[in-house]
């Protein structure tokens, strides 16, 4: 589905990626985690094509992506962002369709599209009339997430979809989230900095650190063989404070 080979960007004099490797298979979550400054989020921009890599290729299903083409691939992702990223300016309804109304695709499917969306992700049609302000955190990530499968994309690309959301808002749309992608089967890339987050979501964790890969596979590998010392200071580092917590209450 997605394969990149020897990826490296650079901004000025920082290293941003470094010979960066990753195959995502059709139908599994890959999922980026490290801390911030890492190189995940610039992963994910260069798949999507915000931004050109120094070197490498991408190949996405079984074409290697160009400045001749991303646009037309482009069409065949749908990319969520933290917070949501919709436009102040549009309703809901405008938000959700804006690349389908672009591409000038049928009303009729528009109507019967956004129906289908808004029952899978468990928004009542009643707020397409809304703007953004005039929702909850919750509410605009569905309305992201909406407007990301409106074509009915083959891939999906997540950038701390969840990281603004309060816990119980986070826990209630990592349930419905994790439901989604099984029914929808579709190929997924997720970047979060939570490691509880990446092991409930992920087929395949991709731990970075200064713009490079230092370890991928389940949780398990991470935990039980880590690669380096930095792997397993940084699962210590997020489990720590629950396992304190749990101390502290018996």
């Amino acid at each position: 589905m997605l394969e990149l080979a020897n990826i490296s960007k650079r901004y000025g004099k920082a290293q941003a990626l470094a010979h960066c490797e990753l195959r995502v298979p059709a139908g599994e979550t890959v999922v980026l985690i490290g801390p911030s400054g890492c190189g995940k989020s610039t992963l994910l921009r260069l798949i999507a094509g915000l931004i050109q890599a120094d070197s490498g290729t991408i190949v996405f299903a079984g074409e290697t992506l160009t400045q001749g083409n991303i646009l037309r691939a482009r069409h065949r992702m749908g990319y969520v962002i933290q917070e949501g990223g919709l436009f102040p300016h549009l309703s809901v309804h405008d938000n959700v369709i804006v690349m389908a109304r672009y591409l000038r695709r049928d009303t009729a499917w528009i109507a019967n599209r956004i129906t289908e969306l808004a029952q899978l992700v468990r928004l009542p049609l009643e707020l397409m009339t809304r703007y953004p302000a005039e929702l909850s955190g919750g509410q605009r990530q569905r309305v992201s997430l909406m407007r990301a499968l409106m074509l009915d994309p083959e891939l999906l690309l997540l950038d701390e979809p969840l990281g603004a959301l309060d816990p119980m808002i986070r826990y209630e749309l990592q349930q419905e989230l994790k439901v989604i992608f099984r029914q929808l089967g579709k190929s997924v890339v997720m970047v979060t900095h939570d490691i509880a987050e990446a092991a409930y979501f992920g087929h395949t964790l991709v731990l970075m650190r200064s713009g490079r890969i230092v370890q991928r596979g389940s949780f398990k590998d991470l935990a039980r063989s880590p690669a380096e010392p930095f792997v397993e200071q940084f699962i210590t580092a997020q489990r720590d404070p629950l396992e304190q917590l749990a101390e502290a209450l018996k």
